[in-house]
């Protein structure tokens, strides 16, 4: 059996399952999987079997067979496990399940018990430290199994056989809480935040004991714990306080989704002024403010505990949660702390990334002291060390499927498998500079790690480097080559230079279009595809910044048939944070008075830097911040990215909006000839009377068919045989939509696995290293 079936009670549930069938033999891990030797009658029924009940966290990726000289033998057995290899897989860690959901909410030595796991859920790629995957080569080490615990983690019946995690009170990891002397509450009348810091002086915080015999983990402190750390947490945030919370991949900062000011108070502690909050609570608490589907109720209880961006509905919340935006990201709680924790509160918690803006999470205890202090009141510590930080992976249901946007925790260490035709050969790629992600590529499988962030950051560029090391280690890889983004500024490319392997350098939105057919398994020899590509910039292999790209290709290589008329970036890197420069670009070249549209702004200023320092850029994505400003949404400056497009997509799918879009409103025009031209549709926005949710309706309407149309002709004349839509304009759910309906009864790749953003560029530059270094 080969896939992820190694730590996820795979061996039990082949044992139980022989027995039942009354079959002789045994299972064991080895390096390639679980090795199966069986014998006896109904073996096809048992090889059904094998994938039709495996255990929820199991994944098949092949079952092979093949007749056996067997000794003679009586039952089935459990055998030891031979050597790790190569072919085994670290799980990615999975929210509590059920039964232990169960256990820690009734009574038993586990009642309570913020750790609790089993094979079916727990810690696991957070945990690890090495191969192969037992509990002596995770942060568990230091915790020594009980022997109701070691009963348990022996009996091949128990669904705690062979659990690295399991523990309980008796000996498992401890939970305390560290606060101020005199935290401040924010509810009504409470004082303000003056300095941001003040309320938090006072005595040294003081942490929870451990017995004597324990090495003590890092970051600990040796002092009485708080009596009931869930009870007083509860009690802090439910009087508005923010607490800082050590979770699976790293700190969450909390506080009380219903407290306005609450929220504003953590806003103006993280400089965070509009950036959304991810929300946590149980099922019954989301469903009062939205009303999930039963795609999205399936999607929250997967095991990965993913955010799950929902529609606002039911029951309002405080609109400084999500401004501007229709959407609110909910996840259920992920283990059994913060399901202690929900349970204890009663109402939705904000759970946002504990660091510092930009760089990644806290993970060691001593770490978030140090980081959080000017954010937090108190500490949700415990003394189980986290081995590798991992963001919460962030996703969406939209009508065309699941998108995921940011793939984290619960998703990897999860692989791919690679189309058919590509070698099997091992490629190390190293994404982009934003949403920074690697590629491991290994015997037909790819690995797309985690999200790290923008390497422009100096701890996250420490992350990458630790990500790196973290998986050849694990996944005991040698790369034959490295592959990047063209880019000679990356700070990913630099890398791959300084390294004594082979570079090969990829366009940036040849690696989307590669990355989307990789995930589809587009095959090798499957002829070539159309890809729209739309994104904010790469640099194409011309020298110019790309990025509003109909690309005809496949893993070989691409040609750009089309593009949106290239506009100046105002001011460089400038032109990403101010939408408002980028409208004044567009409106210049459309011959449109922009002084009766800007008014407000540097104009005459700008125009002199567009002549300076303003390089041309065909990027869909500052189309976008340029309609946003012409409609008054973030016009001045954008305090996350992203922000303008998203209070866009946002106001076109208002009522309004969604009306003239579902009576086949066609949009705005953007020129009939080869090129795709803004400048009609500019216009006729600026001209048209309608209300603004109407006119950013079609402007969405009118990208996606000026694109759609184009792609359509290339597959009509034989030029493609299908269509791709990636890059990160499209995590705009309505522009997808848009896109597939008009393109639907053609064949349609699209991002379901991956991030269509940069955080799955790694994947796209993997599959084209691949195809080069097999006809080099």
């Amino acid at each position: 059996m080969r896939g992820q079936v190694q730590g996820v009670g795979f061996r039990p549930f082949v044992w139980q399952l022989a027995r039942r069938m009354g079959l002789a033999g045994e299972v064991l891990n080895d390096a390639e999987g679980v090795l199966i030797h069986v014998a006896g009658p109904n073996l096809d029924a048992f090889a059904a079997a094998l994938r039709d009940e495996a255990p929820p966290l199991a994944r098949i990726d092949a079952v092979e067979s093949a007749p056996a000289d067997l000794p003679a033998c009586e039952g089935f057995i459990i055998a030891a496990s031979g050597a790790a290899g190569a072919e085994t897989r670290v799980t990615p860690d999975a929210a509590t399940c059920p039964a232990c959901l169960a256990e820690v909410r009734t009574e038993g030595r586990r009642a309570g018990y913020a750790f609790t796991n089993c094979t079916h859920c727990g810690p696991r790629f957070t945990i690890v430290t090495g191969l192969p995957y037992d509990r002596a080569q995770t942060t568990m080490a230091a915790f020594p199994l009980c022997p109701a615990c070691r009963t348990e983690y022996d009996d091949p019946a128990d669904r705690r056989f062979h659990a690295q995690p399991v523990a309980c009170p008796d000996c498992g990891p401890k939970v305390w809480l560290e606060e101020a002397a005199a935290p401040q509450a924010t509810g009504p009348g409470a004082p303000s935040d003056a300095g941001g810091a003040a309320c938090r002086t006072g005595p040294e915080r003081a942490p929870a004991s451990r017995p004597d015999e324990r090495p003590a983990p890092e970051g600990s402190r040796e002092k009485a714990q708080h009596p009931d750390p869930i009870a007083r947490a509860a009690a802090l945030l439910t009087s508005g306080h923010i607490l800082a919370i050590k979770g699976l991949g790293g700190f969450h900062l909390a506080c009380d989704a219903t407290n306005a000011q609450a929220i504003a108070r953590l806003r103006a502690r993280k400089h965070r002024p509009s950036k959304p909050f991810a929300l946590m609570a149980p099922r019954d608490l989301i469903r009062r403010h939205a009303l999930p589907s039963a795609e999205e109720e399936a999607r929250l209880a997967d095991p990965a505990a993913p955010i799950l961006l929902l529609e606002k509905a039911g029951q309002p919340l405080p609109e400084a949660l999500a401004p501007g935006q229709s959407t609110l990201g909910w996840m259920l709680p992920a283990t059994p702390l913060h399901w202690l924790l929900a349970d204890a509160v009663g109402r939705p918690l904000v759970m946002t990334s504990g660091n510092l803006s930009g760089a990644p999470m806290a993970i060691h205890n001593d770490e978030a002291r140090e980081m959080l202090e000017p954010f937090a009141d108190a500490f949700v510590l415990h003394d189980r060390d986290i081995a590798r930080r991992l963001d919460d992976s962030v996703e969406r249901i939209t009508p065309q499927g699941p998108m995921i946007l940011r793939r984290a925790r619960g998703r990897v260490p999860g692989t791919l498998p690679l189309p058919d035709g590509l070698p099997h050969q091992q490629v190390l790629a190293m994404g982009g500079q934003m949403k920074a992600a690697l590629c491991l590529t290994k015997n037909g499988q790819a690995l797309l790690g985690h999200h790290l962030g923008d390497l422009d950051e100096a701890l996250t560029w420490q992350a990458f480097l630790q990500a790196e090391r973290d998986y050849t280690q694990l996944f005991d890889h040698r790369p034959q080559a490295m592959a990047c983004d063209l880019h000679p500024g990356y700070r990913a490319t630099q890398h791959a230079h300084a390294s004594s392997l082979p570079v090969i350098e990829v366009a940036h939105h040849h690696a989307h279009l590669a990355a989307c057919l990789a995930e589809n398994l587009w095959p090798r020899d499957g002829g070539p595809v159309a890809g729209i590509v739309l994104d904010g910039t790469g640099l194409g292999p011309d020298g110019t910044l790309w990025g509003g790209e109909l690309l005809v290709g496949d893993y070989e290589g691409c040609t750009r048939t089309a593009h949106l008329t290239p506009a100046p970036l105002i001011g460089g890197d400038r032109a990403a944070q101010e939408p408002w420069r980028n409208a004044l670009a567009r409106l210049d070249q459309a011959g449109i008075a922009a002084e009766a549209h800007l008014a407000g702004h540097p104009l005459a200023l700008a125009r002199q830097a567009a002549r300076m320092n303003a390089p041309m850029s065909s990027s869909a994505g500052r189309l976008f911040d340029a309609v946003a400003a012409l409609l008054g949404l973030c016009p001045a400056r954008q305090s996350f990215e992203g922000e303008a497009a998203m209070r866009l997509e946002a106001l076109a799918c208002q009522p309004e909006g969604g009306a003239a879009l579902q009576a086949g409103d066609p949009g705005y025009d953007f020129g009939s000839g080869p090129g795709i031209d803004p400048a009609p549709m500019l216009h006729a926005l600026l001209t048209d009377k309608s209300a603004d949710p109407i006119r950013a309706a079609r402007f969405h309407a009118g990208l996606a068919r000026a694109f759609a149309s184009r792609a359509r002709a290339l597959v009509e004349r034989g030029a493609a045989r299908a269509v791709a839509l990636s890059g990160g304009c499209y995590q705009n759910a309505l522009l997808l939509d848009l896109t597939a309906r008009a393109l639907a009864d053609l064949p349609l790749l699209l991002h379901r696995e991956t991030p269509a953003n940069d955080g799955g560029l790694a994947l796209g530059q993997a599959v084209i290293a691949l195809t080069r270094l097999e006809s080099a």
